[in-house]
């Protein structure tokens, strides 16, 4: 008897039931085969396509406890810190079906809000004003104070744009903030500011899960990144430091620097879970609203590294 329902169970499994379908290739000599045969000769995925779909699963890693946080860190400004913010966030907001939030956490007037469309002059300081009021705050009562991508849906809460404001936006904030936002978005991208000691920095590490830490391919800002690092395996962070992705902003092709770039991914590549190169870009280098169609194939397939090396940082602190 054991047996037979063993054997009715087998008979009603999907594999069993449904015949697998083979993916069609996307493009190039392989679907031009593909498509002008009906599909009877099936000449398989390219390593491309193949490459691509692995980087896809990978940024699709589920997310444990239904909430991840992803600090992004620069000790020196004008490296492409906010602009690794929005395309990392872009990317994961495109490929995944749950919601990303990304936050503005500078002390001063952030540019966060610069890279979408803005659909709501309100901010993180008028969030929390409102929330004074608010008895059990539902998503529809966040989303009034954000500003939502069209292209990839990316959401975005701007800081306080008006250089009078003279409340900072403190660490208790931030923890305010960032409890609010877990109850409604799978992972959190904190864009922050420029130092490591200002008020909202310490709240930030210390509910970060994971860290992207930003440079350029020169010396001044490779000894910053450096010692960003020293700091954070120095004040209890040491976690954060050795999972960190490392992300090589504005690469180019051509350049005539001297750094020798081998040696400075192998360096960081010894002090972190991972490196990154994120190649310029003139769309990019506008610092205006970001719509990843607008790249080049090359620079959205490093974003996708990134949003995969990030989503392999999803399990670590399951």
């Amino acid at each position: 008897m054991a047996h037979d329902q063993k054997l009715h169970g087998e008979r009603l499994t999907s594999d069993l039931l449904l015949r697998t379908k083979r993916r069609p290739p996307s493009g190039g000599w392989r679907r031009a085969v593909y498509k002008s045969t009906g599909g009877i000769i099936h000449p398989g995925e390219s390593f491309t396509e193949l490459k691509r779909r692995e980087l896809i699963g990978r940024a699709r890693t589920p997310v444990p406890g239904g909430h991840h946080r992803v600090a992004v860190l620069s000790l020196k400004g004008g490296v492409g810190k906010t602009t690794t913010t929005v395309g990392l966030g872009s990317m994961l907001a495109t490929i995944r079906g749950d919601r990303v939030i990304a936050v503005d956490a500078n002390p001063d007037r952030g540019t966060l809000a610069d890279r979408v469309r803005l659909e709501t002059p309100a901010n993180v300081r008028d969030l929390l004003t409102e929330l004074l009021h608010m008895d059990s705050p539902r998503y529809a009562d966040v989303r009034a104070f954000t500003s939502q991508s069209v292209s990839s849906r990316l959401e975005i809460l701007a800081s306080a744009q008006d250089p009078e404001v003279s409340e900072s936006f403190s660490a208790n904030d931030y923890r305010v903030v960032a409890r609010l936002l877990e109850q409604f978005y799978s992972i959190c991208i904190t864009d922050c500011g420029t130092g490591l000691l200002h008020s909202a920095m310490s709240a930030t590490l210390e509910l970060a899960d994971q860290i992207v830490l930003v440079t350029i391919p020169s010396v001044a800002a490779a000894r910053s990144a450096d010692a960003t690092l020293d700091w954070l395996s120095a004040h209890g962070h040491a976690d954060l430091a050795t999972s960190a992705t490392v992300v090589l902003s504005g690469i180019r092709r051509t350049s005539k620097t001297t750094v020798d770039m081998d040696a400075l991914r192998s360096h960081f590549r010894d002090r972190c879970r991972a490196i990154v190169d994120i190649p310029f870009d003139t769309h990019l280098e506008e610092d205006a609203e970001l719509d990843l169609d607008q790249l080049t194939p090359g620079i959205r397939e490093a974003y996708l590294v990134l949003a995969a090396t990030v989503g392999d940082g999803f399990n670590d602190r399951a």
